[in-house]
């Protein structure tokens, strides 16, 4: 494992569930990589896909995107 890795690892609680603000402000104490790092974010909405006034679309738009 490398020391960045090290370092990130010892900054983040596996079993935690951290708030979307906390998540961020650590991400972005981090040590960067060397390379164009991602992020991807996952949400459950418990919405059911068969019932048409539960279906979710939309779209955003990214700065420098």
């Amino acid at each position: 494992m490398s020391k960045r890795r090290k370092q990130f690892e010892k900054m983040v609680d596996k079993n935690k569930t951290y708030k979307l603000e906390e998540a961020v402000s650590i991400l972005k104490k981090t040590p960067p990589a060397k390379f164009d790092e991602t992020v991807e974010l996952a949400f459950n909405l418990n919405a059911d896909h068969k019932q048409s006034d539960q279906m979710v679309r939309g779209t955003v738009t990214l700065p420098h995107g």
